[in-house]
Formats: C-alpha cells, structure tokens, sequence
C-alpha cells in the first residue's frame, strides 16, 4: 500500500508539472484561450488526451503490483516490468504522456503546445537512451537484454 501511497505522489508531481503547469503557460503566453465551441478538433484532442491518460495510468499501476516500486528514477520498480502495456513497448508511461499533450494541442489547436509535446518527446528519448536503458541494463543484466530484443523502445516488434 505504501508503494502505491508513493507512486501516485510522484506521478501527480508529474503529472502537474509537466503536463498542467507548463503547457498551461504556453498557452498563457501565447494567448490561447479555452475554445468557445466543442467541435472535432477539441472532441479528436480530448479522446487522444484520455488515450494518453489511460496509458499512463495503467503504467503507474503496473509498476506498483508487477515491478513493486514506482515510475521515479529515484524509486524505481524492484523488479522488470514487462507485462501489460510494457509488452508492446518499453517506454509506455512517456507514450501515454505524449499523447496526452498531443491531445491538449488539438484541442486548443496550439502549435506552441504540439512542439511542447515533441520536445517532451525528445529529451524523454535523451533520458531513456543515456540514463534508463544503461541503468536497466546493470540491474537486470540479461533478462532487460532479452526484454530488448523482444520489445521495441517505443512500439510493437512485428
């Protein structure tokens, strides 16, 4: 219980700085405002933002009761975590993250949030590529290099 307790901390730290704080200062800055109507562009913004929002979510969960840790680098998950949405790719939470700040673009149609999410998605394959992939690999050695060769980075193996 007190992984979850912890996991949900860190994950609405998270969640409220990068994905409510900051693109909610984009859209100050650049002047975007709450759409006065709710047409396709908002109803197509806010199925991806669930999407997106979904996804994580079920990643935070399954970090909690497969891998018995939490998203937080510095709390990570005592064991691999490959099943669920980390069977389809490794890096589900940073999808589903992307998602949903793609899904905030469409909805306020704000190109200055789309190039948020894609930067968002940049330094995320940074942080994988230079900290969690060569981390992954020390702690779990050959199964993480099977889990690898199995699992795409960022979808599916055909």
């Amino acid at each position: 219980m007190f992984i979850l307790v912890r996991a949900l901390t860190y994950a609405t730290l998270f969640i409220g700085l990068v994905l409510i704080f900051l693109p909610r200062g984009i859209l100050s800055s650049t002047g975007i405002t709450q759409p006065s109507v709710t047409g396709t562009w908002q109803i197509a913004g806010m199925f991806l933002g669930m999407t997106g929002a979904i996804l994580a979510l079920s990643c935070i969960f399954t970090f909690v009761f497969v891998g018995k840790g939490t998203p937080a680098p510095f709390d990570p998950p005592r064991r691999l975590v490959m099943q669920g949405p980390y069977s389809l790719a490794r890096n589900p939470m940073y999808i589903g993250a992307g998602l949903a700040l793609a899904g905030a673009a469409l909805f306020y149609q704000s190109v200055a949030l789309l190039a948020y999410a894609g930067l968002f998605l940049l330094i995320m394959q940074l942080f994988v590529v230079t900290y969690e992939e060569p981390t992954l690999r020390r702690t779990f050695g050959d199964e993480y290099k099977a889990y690898c060769d199995r699992v795409g980075r960022w979808g599916p193996r055909w």
